[in-house]
């Protein structure tokens, strides 16, 4: 997974350092390898993690350290051209637990430190299994990659390898290659420390040491794959991901995870139009480089086989395939005769679209009575949100969603029933399971759903138009904390699905609306004019890691 020093401001206090020769002004108190990464200069490491507390027991990290030479007095003595009188340590330190101070000397491409790694990969790979071609880290293996970079080509060691145990499992998602795990204690230290559920740990001694779950204790978390991604070899595997694709083969697609209010920091990996996983993407503003298991593996209904790919319309009875653009010429009169009484007519949105989507969603209902439907499970104290949908914040902020959410939808519910309610628009929802029950739905002399699956609502609707998921189009969405934030098409269904803000502009289009939503930038432009809160932002500007708007 990708390291990147702490995006928090800089104490005010900096100090000079020196490193392979460059000087350059650091932070105060921040360790060696972070140090370096200002000077663009990158030590190898094993057990460190910017995350996570510091080991020290990889050793991968060694530098050469040197410091001015001092008088008794504490005056740097100068050398005969004027400059301070630099002395090095006799013996290398680790990068990792080594905080820079001011006129500290670094050298990271000595022939110590060289000879430095060497020795600690050659050691490493003493009883390190010569199984990359099978292997599922090869192309994301740390091991492997500093062992071109940083080793020394060759093997001394002729002995028997010690073996160890194979495909442990050490929980329902996660197994392990004890024979691969070099000791780092990357994982033991995250679920100790960060997940708060400590359940693993290194039995035996010198290279017989293996790590294990606790006795009684399985890595049963819903944090549990955050192990695999902080292993720098392939000793802990995702069940899910196991043999399933080489990465190098992958696509890696910007996006966030859409499972609850958190709206962490995804990467969506694919191929040939099809999701094979979701990673965690580092942003210290949302999800620092965590998410939860749930999150990250809930991405197979966009492979479903079974999802919609052409508007239907009901025929004689029977739901037919058509086009896009003759269902829209069909419902355009049908939905201006509807509106001529905005009271007959009701709109539930979802909370779980884009805002793009709610703010096109909300002209439409404009007027009628419209609501979403609210979800929620169990939140915890360090990612999960309570709110189970990912743009509450944003369906508020739009007034697509009642307050409380939820609230009208037994409103809804009454009207259709006592035939006041004669048109109802459904987003992404299945209201069947939300109290407008199928014989409520036969009521209406029109049902319009929009969405990218078959559920009940879409099987009892006049009218369907097919959408997309998150991971197929581009839009922003707004998170618990009023964070903005983008998401980018991953893959694309094909056939006739479009993402759901292109079908709301051909309905306010049928409707007699003129506007210029000629692409999604251009929608964004004109929801920035309108919404105060996003006055004054361009896509652009939100960037990859969003940006926090007022939402309250």
């Amino acid at each position: 997974m990708a390291e990147t020093p702490t995006t928090t401001a800089p104490t005010p206090e900096m100090v000079n350092v020196t490193i392979n020769g460059s000087k350059v002004r650091v932070p105060k108190g921040i360790n060696v390898i972070e140090a370096a990464r200002y000077a663009g200069v990158f030590i190898p490491h094993y057990c460190y993690h910017p995350k996570l507390a510091v080991a020290g027991n990889c050793r991968m990290c060694m530098v050469e350290i040197g410091e001015a030479m001092l008088t008794p007095d504490r005056r740097p003595v100068l050398n005969p051209d004027g400059k301070p009188r630099i002395v090095m340590q006799p013996r290398l330190a680790i990068g990792c637990n080594t905080p820079v101070k001011e006129g500290m000397v670094v050298v990271t491409n000595s022939a110590a430190v060289t000879q430095s790694q060497n020795a600690v990969l050659e050691f490493l790979l003493i009883n390190h299994p010569l199984d990359c071609p099978i292997c599922d880290q090869a192309g994301e293996c740390k091991l492997q990659e500093y062992s071109v970079e940083f080793g020394a080509g060759a093997s001394r060691f002729r002995e028997e390898k010690v073996h160890k145990p194979k495909k442990v499992d050490l929980g329902p998602r996660v197994m392990l290659d004890d024979e691969r795990c070099i000791l780092c204690s990357r994982c033991i230290r995250f679920m100790r420390d960060i997940a708060k559920e400590d359940c693993l740990g290194i039995v035996e001694r010198g290279s017989h040491s293996t790590l294990t779950c606790w006795p009684g204790k399985k890595l049963d978390s819903n944090y549990s794959l955050n192990t695999v991604d902080l292993c720098p070899v392939g000793a802990l595997t995702d069940k899910d991901f196991r043999f399933k694709m080489r990465t190098w083969f992958l696509k890696e697609s910007k996006s966030i995870c859409t499972s609850c209010a958190a709206g962490c920091n995804t990467i969506i990996w694919s191929r040939a139009n099809v999701i094979h996983r979701q990673t965690p993407r580092s942003n210290d503003a949302v999800n620092e480089c965590w998410m939860c298991d749930a999150g990250r593996l809930n991405y197979k209904f966009i492979n479903d086989a079974g999802r919609l790919t052409k508007p239907l319309a009901l025929t004689n009875g029977k739901q037919t395939e058509t086009t896009c653009a003759d269902a829209l010429k069909q419902l355009g009169p049908k939905l201006r005769a509807a509106l001529a009484h905005r009271d007959s007519v009701a709109f539930v949105g979802s909370a779980r679209a884009t805002n793009e989507e709610l703010y096109l969603f909300a002209k439409l209902a404009k007027g009628s009575v419209s609501d979403c439907v609210p979800r929620s499970w169990t939140a915890d104290n360090f990612i999960v949100k309570a709110d189970r949908n990912p743009n509450s914040a944003g369906a508020k902020l739009f007034g697509v969603a009642a307050e409380p959410m939820g609230s009208k939808l037994a409103v809804i519910a009454d009207g259709i029933k006592n035939g006041k309610i004669k048109t109802l628009v459904v987003h992404q929802e299945d209201v069947t399971r939300h109290g407008i029950g199928p014989e409520l739905l036969a009521k209406l002399s029109l049902l319009l759903v929009i969405d990218f699956k078959q559920t009940a609502t879409t099987k009892a609707a006049h009218f369907v138009l097919p959408g997309v998921t998150f991971a197929e189009k581009r839009g922003t969405f707004t998170n618990a904390k009023g964070r903005l934030q983008r998401v980018w098409p991953a893959i694309s269904l094909g056939g006739e699905a479009l993402p759901e803000w292109e079908i709301f502009r051909g309905l306010l289009r049928e409707l007699g609306g003129v506007d210029n939503h000629l692409d999604i930038a251009a929608l964004f432009a004109d929801m920035a004019g309108n919404v105060p809160a996003l006055s004054g932002l361009t896509l652009s500007k939100i960037g990859d890691d969003g940006v926090q708007i007022s939402v309250s």
